[in-house]
């Protein structure tokens, strides 16, 4: 955790202390003017406090856990319109292309003061670093953006680090101890969610809280205007923070299921799981039914041994069978099984394309344009002029239509450009449709 070396930054009115003495003092006004009318104010019916499932880790080698905590509170319009018109700077860490053609990841800050927003530019730079050094992250780094947004705090570090009675004033309100649990790294998802939209787009969220401390949470169950589905959240500073980041996206993007049991006692007897990397079948059954993974069932896994149907996952512990022994979405520390990376590169592809390029494919180019094209490293890109192959430029990220072979003679013509990802990690031919992409430029004569 860095510490401010500055104690001259301005610091900020807390808007929740504010917010709180605005309540208190409507509440003693409306019962005065109660008392003054003879009128005893009615009682109000207590209201059911919301909740929201996460999941945490309380160690760096252990099974995770899921728990309830109370939800955040939504913020009043006040907060909104402070937020909205304050900080949150954002900043493009990692650009590989044009909104909407790259999944986009959002890093938010907290418990960095307003002299630290360097630190954390450099925090986010590391810990994408680490997120994007696992498969399939590693072999798809080209299809992110990666943003950074600057919520500044009053006061360095987060509450609850080093102990619980510690407690910081800070712009997302992280905090450790989160319903008695120490590990458990909790914000305020509302304001989140506020800092979240000041970005070109959020389909990944990530919140680095400014610590050393082990710790992080995964809230899966957040309903995004946004567009993102879940938070994750992780300490800045500790090497093996950002296992639980990638954990975390395994639900987000890759849509698949914690592969532990925790919990639950007794055996599952509910429906066959939505989720990819869980079932009731046998190994046996998926390749007579031909469902779920049964094109893995016996391949070597990075995970290590081969696919087939492990019992134990979904929380359960009998009922349920999961792709291998000990993937990341049972232990941390390990990788994706094939299963489980099929799935996370489906994610990547819902939000980002095989094929984008910065130049635009709605104006007619001319034949000396420079057109630059984008593609992961696993995809065989081909170029075409009026429909024919041009072999010599295969593979080729850059082309200029004169030297592609286009000729002078003063008709339209159309440079073509096709992209397919052929990559051996994907067996799935549904998902196989996303995997290629073509775009095309009118040449003008």
């Amino acid at each position: 955790m860095r510490r401010s070396t500055s104690g001259q930054h301005r610091r900020r009115t807390s808007i929740r202390t504010a917010v709180s003495v605005g309540i208190a003092a409507a509440s003693v006004a409306a019962v005065a003017a109660a008392a003054t009318a003879g009128a005893t104010p009615a009682p109000q019916a207590p209201q059911a406090q919301r909740t929201q499932h996460v999941e945490y880790f309380n160690g760096t080698d252990g099974h995770p856990r899921q728990t309830t905590v109370p939800a955040s509170k939504p913020l009043a319009p006040s907060e909104k319109a402070a937020i909205a018109a304050g900080d949150g700077d954002v900043t493009s860490i990692v650009q590989n292309g044009t909104v909407g053609t790259k999944l986009d990841v959002v890093f938010i800050g907290d418990g960095y003061t307003a002299a630290q927003q360097k630190d954390f530019h450099a925090d986010v730079r590391a810990k994408w670093a680490k997120i994007s050094g696992v498969e399939p992250y590693t072999t798809y780094r080209g299809l992110f953006n990666v943003w950074a947004v600057d919520a500044v705090s009053n006061e360095s570090g987060v509450s609850g680090d080093p102990t619980k009675d510690v407690v910081r004033d800070t712009a997302l309100d992280s905090a450790f101890f989160c319903d008695d649990t120490e590990r458990l790294l909790c914000v305020d998802t509302g304001k989140v969610e506020s800092y979240a939209s000041k970005a070109p787009a959020a389909d990944l969220v990530v919140v680095l809280s400014n610590s050393t401390k082990y710790g992080g949470a995964g809230y899966n169950d957040i309903s995004s205007q946004v567009g993102y589905d879940g938070i994750a959240t992780a300490s800045s500073d500790n090497d093996q923070s950002d296992q639980i980041a990638v954990h975390e996206t395994g639900h987000s993007l890759g849509k698949l299921a914690d592969e532990y049991d925790y919990g639950q006692s007794g055996t599952y007897s509910g429906p066959e799981p939505a989720q990819a990397n869980l079932t009731k079948l046998t190994a046996d059954q998926m390749t007579a039914q031909q469902q779920k993974w049964y094109r893995w069932i016996g391949q070597q896994s990075p995970d290590g041994g081969a696919v087939g149907a492990f019992e134990g996952g979904g929380y359960y512990q009998y009922g349920l069978n999961r792709p291998t022994d000990n993937s990341i979405m049972r232990t941390l520390g390990r990788e994706f099984n094939l299963p489980g990376r099929e799935a996370m590169i489906a994610g990547f592809y819902r939000y980002a394309s095989v094929l984008s390029s910065p130049v635009s494919t709605h104006h007619a180019v001319s034949r000396g344009t420079r057109i630059r094209v984008t593609a992961p490293a696993s995809a065989q890109l081909k170029w075409y002029v009026d429909g024919r192959e041009r072999k010599a430029a295969r593979g080729s990220t850059t082309v200029v239509p004169r030297t592609l072979g286009v000729p002078a003679d003063g008709r339209p013509h159309t440079v073509t450009a096709r992209a397919i990802d052929r990559t051996k990690a994907v067996r799935d031919p549904a998902l196989r449709k996303l995997l290629s992409r073509s775009l095309s430029w009118h040449v003008a004569p």
